[in-house]
Parts: C-alpha cells; structure tokens; sequence
C-alpha cells in the first residue's frame, strides 16, 4: 500500500512536457511547394564590372576571358507564393536593381518574374510569375497571436542550396534595427545569406513572419534571426498589389516617449502611451483639436503601447477613416476625432526631439534657480545666443546643475512655457507651482527648438 502511494505522487508529481513537436515533416511537405528560390540579375557597364588591362600588361590575356561586354552580377533569396495565380512576397534588397528576376519552385520549373511593387521603408517586395496554371501557394496568419516560447519554422534558400528547413521558438517580439516602423519578431531560427525574404511558419503552417535580417559579428546565423510580422507584411503586401506602391496613414504628429517619472506623474501604473510633441501645420490633426503635450492612450480603441509603436498604427491605418484617439489632456480623460491622411515619402510620423546643441557659458543669477534649473531674461540677444525657436514664450533656462534631477532632462536654451499645464512668464510663477506641489515631481512643458517636450522633475 505504501509503494501503491509513492509511485501515486511520483506521477502526480512528474511534470508532463508538450514542449517538443513529434517533428515538422508533415509541414515542411504540405509548405514546401510554395516556397521559392529567387534570381535577381543585373546588368552592369564595364566601368562597373571588371577593368580591361592595358596592351602589354602581364594581365592582358585576361580580357579574353573577361571581355568587355556587359557582365552580369547576381544575388539569390527565398521567396514564397500567396496566390494561385503567382504572387510572390520577398524582400525589397533581394532584387533591388535587378534588370531580370527568375523563381524556381522546389519541382525544378522555373518561371520569369516582373516586379509588381516595392516598399524600401518595410524592405517588401512583390513579384508576378508569368504561369499559365495554378501554383501552390501559402497563407499569412496572425503574428500578434505568435508568443515567446512559440516554435516556428522557417524555409528557404541558404547559400543557394535551396529547399532547407530550419527550426526554433519566438525569442523575443517588437524588436528594432533603426527603421522606422520596425517590429521584428526575434527567433532563434538559422537564418544565413539566402534565406532573406522567405517564410517563418507557425505551426498551423501559417507565415507569421518574413525573414529579413540576422544579428551576427561574422554574418552566419548565430541563433538572433529578425523577421517582418506577417500582420505589417500583409498590409504592405495588399497595397503594393492593388496600387503598386504603399499608401501609409498620417496624422502630422511627432510623439515623445512616457518614461516611468512621467507615467507616475500621469498616475499610470506603468508606462504606455504617446505624448504628442509636435503638430504639422498641414496635417490632418491640426484642425482635430489635438494639442501638445496630449497624453494618447489609445488609437482606435487599441492600446498605444509605446512612442514606437503608435506611428506604426497610424501608418496601417486606412487612409480617409475617421479614428478615435483617447487621450489625456491635463489630467482629463477626452476623445479626440481624426480622419486619416496620406503620408508622402517625405513626412515621417514618430517621436524625435530637436536637440539644441549651442554650447553656451553658465549664467547665474540670485534668486532664479528651481529645482536644480538656473533662468534668464527671455529677449532677442538671449534668443540668439541660445538659438531660441522663435514661437517659443516663456522663461529661458540658462544653467541645469548636473546633480539634480532635472539634469539630462532639461538643457540650457529650453523655454519653459508651463509647469503643471499652467502657463509661466517668470521665475517666481515656476516657483510658486512648484512650492504647490509638496515635494512631488512637477511636469515641465519645454520648447526645444520648436518642439514640445514634457519631463517630469523631482525636487
């Protein structure tokens, strides 16, 4: 009886592991078909190809080999087919440049390819195969549904070997490599030259991702593997197709960071969240009633995660939709009403702050220093010595002082235009808000050459 209940809580007490699949030979043969390899050709001059020798040159004899003809420069990537028809997604740098693009399929046919679209932001491309039947094809699925921990597969076209499959789990999500609307989902997936543009699978065989980019100190595959989530390539993907070029939403707004001091400031219990730092003239949400400083929560009822993240919702969205913006504006929930525009290649929605680099001398003066900030007199010689904006009115910081809080946050040439949402004009205003509020952090709204910035300042 006693063994009867040892061996009862040896099993009760033996973890059951669902870890690993029974294997991926099912879905590599279901998925296989699809997936393609890609041949991007470019013509190239002879100033851009190789050099021809001079006569008499111990090298001479190898312009026989050479010539002097057009010489061809080739790149190879993987590819994956989306509709019967033979739409294929890629990568944007897999036939950039390319004069002639050919897709073979795993069976050993071979099809020419024109360009439908390509979208250099995202680093997308589609091609057409001119085909004449039905072509295996794969469908995207759902990667915000994809979670750490999540096994994926991906196949492709390493080294030109073609046909290769690899595995792995979700490592890590959002990440970014200095695009602007990056959000990569890391694997530790093998990824090496040549699988670029193929297709990481779920395990339904669904494509969540696009393979782009490895992370690596000598470019082979050292387990940090980057790929476009299949919910911003889908889009993409969609618009290239229908207009051939992408159509991105726009709101003319530039948005600042909710660090934890301005979270806690803004009694949040933790960071999330856009502040609107700056509003285009032209833009649409310049006549929506949206303001500096705006808190933004949520974007069409969807919770704005981080400054990152927002411009990526906007740039989803379709364009002429009227969106609601839930935002907290001086500590007062509101809803915002905005229609959608069109972003052109040269506006750019995102968070940025324009630094004033002046170096400029300490100036000091009784009385005008506030929690570790030192002001001055707001007048033209001021203005220019600082290089102030010339819509900012307020009151001038000359000198931040390196051990208080508001170091790092505040630098000599920010105007001070309110504290706590109220506006100031002079030292003794700052001071008596800041006094108002019994050692707790106090909200900074900063002009910083032209544009709007808000810190959170402890005493």
């Amino acid at each position: 009886m006693q063994r009867f209940l040892v061996l009862i809580l040896f099993l009760v007490a033996t973890p059951v592991s669902h870890a690993h699949p029974d294997g991926f030979a099912d879905l590599a043969e279901r998925l296989s078909p699809a997936v393609v390899n890609i041949s991007a050709a470019q013509r190239l001059d002879s100033e851009d190809g190789l050099p021809e020798f001079p006569e008499g040159s111990p090298l001479e004899r190898f312009n026989d080999i050479f010539g002097s003809a057009p010489r061809i420069a080739n790149s190879l990537g993987s590819g994956f087919i989306i509709d019967a028809s033979g739409l294929v997604v890629t990568n944007n740098h897999v036939i950039d440049g390319a004069d002639e693009v050919e897709v073979s399929l795993p069976d050993g046919r071979v099809f020419r390819a024109e360009v439908v679209g390509i979208d250099s932001v995202t680093d997308l491309a589609v091609l057409r195969m001119e085909v004449n039947e039905p072509m295996p094809f794969v469908a995207f699925g759902d990667s915000d549904a994809a979670r750490v921990g999540d096994w994926v597969i991906a196949i492709g076209n390493p080294f030109g070997l073609g046909g290769t499959l690899t595995a792995g789990v979700v490592s890590a999500r959002g990440r970014e490599a200095g695009g602007r609307y990056d959000d990569y989902i890391q694997t530790d997936v093998a990824i090496n030259t040549g699988n670029s543009g193929g297709p990481l699978f779920n395990m339904d065989g669904e494509v969540v991702g696009v393979n782009t980019l490895i992370l690596s100190p000598t470019g082979a595959s050292v387990g940090i593997s980057l790929s476009i989530p299949s919910n911003l390539a889908n889009v993409v993907v969609n618009q290239l197709v229908e207009f051939g070029e992408t159509r991105r939403g726009w709101l003319g707004v530039s948005v600042q960071r909710v660090t934890p001091e301005l979270a806690e400031s803004f009694e949040l219990a933790t960071p999330y969240g856009a502040i609107v730092s700056r509003i285009e003239e032209d833009g649409p949400a310049a006549d929506s009633g949206i303001r500096t400083g705006d808190l933004v929560l949520a974007f069409d009822g969807r919770r704005v995660r981080d400054s990152r993240s927002f411009p990526r919702m906007v740039a989803e969205t379709e364009i002429g939709r009227e969106i609601e913006l839930d935002i907290i504006r001086r500590d007062r929930p509101m809803t915002i009403n905005i229609t959608v525009g069109t972003l052109a290649e040269d506006d750019a929605d995102g968070e940025g702050e324009t630094a004033n680099t002046a170096v400029v001398a300490p100036v000091t003066g009784s009385g005008n220093t506030v929690m570790g900030m030192t002001f001055g007199t707001l007048d033209a010689a001021s203005r220019r010595r600082f290089r102030v904006h010339p819509d900012a009115e307020g009151v001038l910081v000359t000198e931040v002082d390196q051990t208080s809080d508001a170091s790092g946050k505040v630098r000599p040439g920010d105007v001070i235009e309110e504290v706590e949402f109220t506006r100031v004009d002079s030292v003794a205003a700052i001071r008596e808000i800041v006094e108002g509020q019994d050692g707790g952090p106090v909200r900074f709204q900063i002009n910083r050459g032209g544009q709007y910035v808000l810190q959170s300042i402890r005493s």
